[in-house]
């Protein structure tokens, strides 16, 4: 560890209330914004957040360091897998298993976690110990070894027993940057084992029909009730598709693949659907961040727009907001949005009210995000804040302006930023009539 962040032991340790000796096995690194946090030390708030995103890292890693004392770990797999990106086409996998047993379902299901705070999604995460060890993408064509157990235990509908051994005792890394999210510990694994696997059928049945294409695979798991989590990590272990197509596919990568294909099926039937009859304006507030999702009764058209304000993690030296945004019209896009995976996890929520609805409408999404959300936990938290504003009772107008007076209301930013931030309003404001935008094709 260089010098000059000698101090974050004893910082921390002083922060947690703890002894230095509990976090020994720590490893500090730096990150982009490392230079402020060394400055700030946790108590100056240099960054504008209203709580230290480090310590509550930290709180989580001394929580639980003391469970993990050896090379070896059992425990209640959620059950949890995970692929990592680095190295494309020979990627790191493993397992991520809990110290402990019993019902770990809510370790790695983000669709349970809505109404926690930070610090409890920070703890869940630092729960989950995780193994690591090097493969091929396409070992998931013809899986064998430590690929094989994982398929199986992606399979599990509850948590299973499972044993890790280790090449050396797990250690956490705790990163000088918010932009990182946090992971709990781990280490290179040697062996790895579970019992105990109580299939979903669902899942099971999409694995063995290696004549579907994945898409479909996506879809009709998505129509049977299977949690999106759980046809996210199923896909990211490469158990869906014609089998000699078949790969691994990093986590992050799977998420966004899953929100986007489900979103675009749905839409295909939504755009077949009649239009909604009035203006709806939905609401929605959590860790810090501000939702109004707008249902505008036109052909389908969406925009999501996003305003980090100073001090969250995106905007860390900024003296105004930050506002960033993708839209798309009848026909879709065709490019990545430019604010990720947020933009699809999006869409996702929309769609499926939609289609529950049996309605079809152009939808945008307001979200401001500010310094309370003092780290990134994750796209789930939008999808799951979008179906969570979707699910309340909708404000009700008969026109767009009335609408947009009420949304500005739910909102801190004036109009004037939204106006020059979207795409969609613009065109509503300069344009005759705002189905010619709304309702083009």
């Amino acid at each position: 560890m260089s010098s000059e962040l000698l101090w974050v032991n004893e910082f921390l340790s002083n922060g947690i209330g703890q002894q230095p000796e509990v976090l020994k096995d720590l490893r500090v690194v730096r990150g982009p914004s490392a230079d402020l946090c060394i400055r700030c030390r946790g108590g100056r708030m240099l960054c504008g957040k209203t709580s230290c995103p480090l310590l509550a890292k930290a709180r989580a890693i001394a929580s639980r360091v003391s469970l993990v004392d050896s090379e070896q770990i059992d425990g209640s797999t959620p059950p949890g897998v995970f692929v990592g990106r680095l190295g494309y086409p020979r990627v790191l996998v493993g397992p991520m298993i809990p110290p402990y047993h019993g019902d770990t379902s809510v370790l790695d299901t983000p669709e349970l976690w809505l109404g926690r705070t930070i610090q409890e999604i920070v703890d869940l995460r630092y729960s989950l110990i995780r193994g690591k060890t090097r493969v091929n993408i396409f070992d998931a064509q013809e899986p064998f070894g430590i690929v094989d157990r994982l398929q199986e235990l992606t399979m599990s509908g509850s948590p299973a027993e499972s044993e890790a051994q280790f090449a050396k005792k797990p250690a956490g890394v705790l990163t000088l940057s918010d932009e990182v999210q946090p992971f709990g510990p781990s280490a290179p694994l040697r062996s790895f084992q579970a019992w105990g696997i109580k299939a979903d059928r669902r899942v099971e049945k999409a694995y063995y029909d290696r004549d579907l294409n994945a898409a479909d695979a996506i879809l009709r798991l998505h129509e049977d009730g299977v949690l999106v989590t759980r046809i996210q990590r199923a896909f990211s272990m490469g158990m869906f598709g014609v089998g000699a197509r078949r790969r691994l596919v990093p986590t992050r990568w799977s998420i966004t693949a899953v929100d986007s294909t489900i979103s675009e099926r749905l839409l295909d039937e939504i755009k077949h659907l009649p239009t909604i009859d009035e203006f709806r304006v939905h609401t929605f507030r959590y860790i810090d961040n501000r939702y109004v999702v707008m249902l505008i009764p036109e052909k389908w058209s969406y925009e999501s727009i996003e305003a980090w304000f100073p001090g969250t993690a995106w905007n860390e030296g900024g003296s105004y907001p930050a506002m960033m945004g993708d839209h798309e019209g009848y026909q879709g896009r065709t490019t990545y949005a430019s604010i990720g995976g947020c933009y699809y996890a999006c869409r996702l929520g929309i769609a499926e009210h939609l289609l529950k609805k049996r309605r079809q409408s152009a939808a945008l999404v307001l979200r401001e995000i500010h310094p309370g959300y003092i780290l990134p936990v994750g796209v789930w938290n939008v999808r799951e804040s979008v179906r969570a504003a979707l699910s309340k009772k909708p404000a009700q107008f008969d026109n767009f302006h009335s609408a947009l007076d009420f949304a500005m209301t739910q909102l801190s930013i004036p109009r004037k930023a939204w106006l020059q931030s979207s795409h969609m309003l613009r065109e509503a404001f300069f344009q005759k009539r705002i189905s010619s935008y709304f309702g083009a094709q």
